[in-house]
């Protein structure tokens, strides 16, 4: 099924505390499906994690499909915030874009694992975002790329090899907490380490584009 946007009105007098209560939802219900999985998943579950009535569940939302729904709206929202454009150098615009991803995995690390599980199941929910969108993302990433390509500011490498190896890379450190923290013999890796994170798979990514700082 598609994503299916929520309906709910928000105007200025209650758009505050919708969104915090929405929030509050959607933080509960992340981790519902994580342990349940969709099907597994309940507005009974979500509604006892988050510490509210079921029926203030059910004011926000129809059913389990409305919530996981806005989940996926709010990914998109943050992968749209990180994009990558020609406004500076090579160097900088994907410094940052690895950056940016880097600390979604830090921040969000439950949303991306809901994402890639989204993924690993066919994507059936995002079957028009990757039509739409989401294609004409790729298309302008493609473009930038080759323009710095054409302009011998970079080696000539396939655009789409090298989101690919961003995504990854990146996800990862969300995707394979438990793997990270016990290679790395922690609990939970630091803010250090996260940034430690992005400047190394900064420096390998641009030295294997042929991109000098």
């Amino acid at each position: 099924m598609p994503i299916i946007k929520n309906q709910q009105p928000n105007t200025s007098s209650t758009g505050r505390v919708r969104k915090k209560n929405q929030l509050i939802i959607l933080k509960a219900a992340e981790q519902d499906f994580l342990e349940h999985g969709f099907k597994g998943a309940s507005i009974k579950g979500i509604a006892e994690r988050a510490g509210i009535p079921r029926a203030n569940v059910h004011y926000y939302y129809k059913n389990k499909e409305a919530i996981y729904s806005d989940i996926l709206l709010e990914i998109l929202a943050l992968w749209d915030s990180s994009i990558i454009t020609s406004t500076e150098e090579p160097a900088k615009v994907l410094g940052d874009y690895i950056l940016a991803k880097v600390m979604y995995s830090k921040t969000n690390p439950e949303a991306s694992r809901i994402f890639a599980g989204e993924f690993i199941h066919g994507a059936p929910r995002l079957q028009e975002y990757l039509k739409t969108s989401f294609k004409t993302w790729i298309d302008e990433v493609k473009a930038t790329v080759e323009g710095w390509i054409n302009q011998g500011k970079m080696d000539p490498i396939d655009p789409l090899y090298l989101l690919f190896t961003i995504w990854g890379a990146t996800q990862h450190y969300a995707d394979f907490a438990p793997q990270v923290t016990a290679a790395m013999g922690k609990d939970k890796l630091s803010n250090e380490d996260f940034e430690q994170v992005a400047k190394t798979l900064t420096q390998i990514i641009l030295k294997g584009c042929g991109i000098s700082k």
